[in-house]
């Protein structure tokens, strides 16, 4: 009785392992099959490194303008989340009283469940006023989209973080207070060196999120298809691009809308096999 469990428990598994790589596999076929012609007929460079994109009137489908926009928006959103996600991660797991640590993990975790279409709609009504009465225009910028993307990165910086730290033994920690360390030196270069791979791992999933989160920037970085010359221009990235466009699209302009998706996916895959290969190193 117990082996038939433990078989029909195994083949279980199996099947949701193969089910999982099958999902994969029809993602990648999809794609490939339907984006990599489409870039081959613009011509390759056209494509990337294309200024303009004009599908309708000239037929132009450079991306390049988008990519930036998309690496900038990313590239400011980490800057400014990595570093709050890790020390609110360090407060909550060594500085925080109990009681307050009841409120603020609840907080925390609340902020990953707030749909992506809320933090644009805050983007609009707060955000981008805000921006627009400091330095001019409507707001709608690509300062505007890396807020809200770094706050929606926030509580998968911090949760992942603090499992990162909570998983460290604690005779790190301790091993550096009997050597005379503060407990803020202890934290900083005892506990945390040996979280770097976990630490690592929070940043790379809220990179993956940045690159790939389209609604709320829609609402909030102007969808403008230049590459900005500041961070008050507005500026459209590739997601944004894909679905403000395939409701209408047809004939090339449709195939080249699922290259993008293409270029987004080869993003995906560079991120992880970087983030393998240093967690790979550490």
């Amino acid at each position: 009785m117990f082996k038939t469990k433990e078989k029909a428990a195994e083949i279980g598994f199996f099947i949701s392992a193969a089910a999982s790589v099958l999902c994969v596999a029809l993602i990648c076929i999809f794609l490939f099959a339907g984006g990599v012609p489409a870039i081959f007929d613009i011509g390759f460079l056209n494509f990337i490194f294309g200024m303009e994109w004009r599908p309708k009137s000239h037929e132009l489908f450079g991306i390049f303008p988008m990519i930036t926009a998309t690496l900038l928006a990313t590239f400011l959103a980490l800057l400014f989340a990595a570093p709050v996600g890790i020390m609110t991660a360090v407060f909550l797991v060594k500085f925080c009283k109990k009681k307050v640590q009841g409120i603020l993990s609840p907080m925390v975790s609340l902020l990953a469940a707030i749909p992506s279409v809320v933090y644009g709609f805050f983007g609009i009504v707060v955000i981008a006023p805000i921006i627009g009465e400091l330095f001019g225009g409507s707001g709608r910028s690509l300062l505007a989209a890396a807020i809200i993307l770094g706050i929606m990165i926030l509580p998968t910086i911090i949760a992942v973080s603090q499992a990162a730290i909570r998983a460290v033994p604690e005779i790190y920690y301790e091993g550096a207070l009997a050597l005379g360390a503060s407990r803020e030196e202890a934290m900083f270069f005892a506990t945390l060196p040996a979280a770097k791979s976990g630490i690592i791992a929070s940043v790379v999933l809220g990179l993956g999120r940045c690159v790939g989160e389209t609604m709320a920037v829609i609402m909030v970085a102007g969808n403008q298809v230049r590459i900005p010359g500041g961070l008050f221009d507005g500026v459209r990235t590739l997601t944004a691009n894909i679905v403000l466009e395939m409701g209408y699209a047809e004939g090339l302009h449709r195939d080249a809308l699922i290259s993008t998706a293409v270029v987004l996916f080869v993003f995906i895959l560079i991120i992880n096999f970087t983030f393998a290969a240093i967690k790979k190193r550490i």
